[in-house]
């Protein structure tokens, strides 16, 4: 059965719990995801209706793909990310810069830059780890002129993601950022966060992930992203297997194809916030 989260989660203050685990999936660095960011960066590009010459800001930037979709549409881009990332992105940052992208270190809840001086705000699975969602996306708010659009791409609770963090979570805690922040892949926590501020819209989509096999896909997840491969090794086998089993279970149960390869349908929620 797909477990939920309720409205309420998003209220609990994550911010040691989110302090005492690693980053990863929170800034992006889904190894086994593919392409698949990539596709998502440039539909929310496009939804926003970047302009050229627009000053646009990529919040929680990860790999810079909604940095680079914009910076693709001839804008003026920034993207913030904490140096605590930005050092293992060496060649992420490289291709950044070189498309133009000004990248600043900097945390979600208190960006350096003055009020109202970027047109559009992004953020693709980023923002949505802030362990203070309030001022994050106050922030976000803040930094956006009058009239311009902050734009979101979050993973729902009920969706493939969403479930496989309520998985590991049951299993290995410590591998895991928590489930609060899948509450912004709902529109009663957007309306909360957002609603304030201006005109919201809002859009459920999906995103293929692609793999030989179920098995493949679980075993380079466990292998590639850093805070699961460690909890692996912590685990005893029996431990071990069983949650290597019930990620496969997941797969198996979202997969939409036949024959033994993998293509999951992942959803999201993508927000659009018109400010007054």
């Amino acid at each position: 059965m797909i477990q939920s989260l309720s409205r309420n989660v998003a209220h609990v203050d994550q911010r040691q719990l989110l302090a005492r685990r690693p980053s990863a999936w929170a800034r992006g660095d889904y190894a086994a995801a593919g392409n698949a960011l990539q596709r998502v960066a440039e539909e929310l590009c496009e939804s926003v209706n970047l302009c050229q010459d627009e000053a646009v800001l990529d919040v929680a930037a990860g790999s810079f793909h909604a940095a680079l979709g914009a910076a693709r549409r001839w804008c003026d881009v920034t993207a913030i990310e904490q140096v605590s990332d930005l050092t293992r992105r060496g060649p992420q940052r490289v291709e950044a810069a070189s498309a133009g992208v000004r990248v600043v270190d900097a945390d979600a809840e208190a960006l350096p830059f003055a009020d109202q001086g970027f047109d559009v705000v992004l953020s693709a699975f980023g923002a949505m780890f802030a362990p203070d969602q309030e001022r994050a996306a106050s922030e976000m708010v803040r930094v956006c002129r009058r009239g311009g659009r902050v734009g979101l791409s979050s993973w729902t609770p009920q969706g493939f993601i969403g479930q496989l963090f309520v998985t590991v979570e049951r299993h290995a805690p410590e591998a895991s950022s928590g489930l609060a922040p899948f509450a912004w892949g709902t529109v009663p926590r957007l309306e909360q966060l957002f609603g304030a501020y201006g005109t919201l819209a809002v859009t459920r989509r999906n995103v293929v992930l692609r793999a030989a096999t179920p098995a493949e896909w679980v075993d380079r997840l466990s292998a590639d992203h850093l805070p699961l491969s460690r909890a692996f090794t912590q685990l005893d086998t029996l431990r071990r297997k069983t949650l290597r089993g019930e990620l496969l279970e997941l797969v198996t149960r979202f997969n939409g194809t036949r024959g033994g390869t993998m293509q999951v349908n992942a959803e999201y929620l993508e927000a659009v916030i018109t400010r007054r």
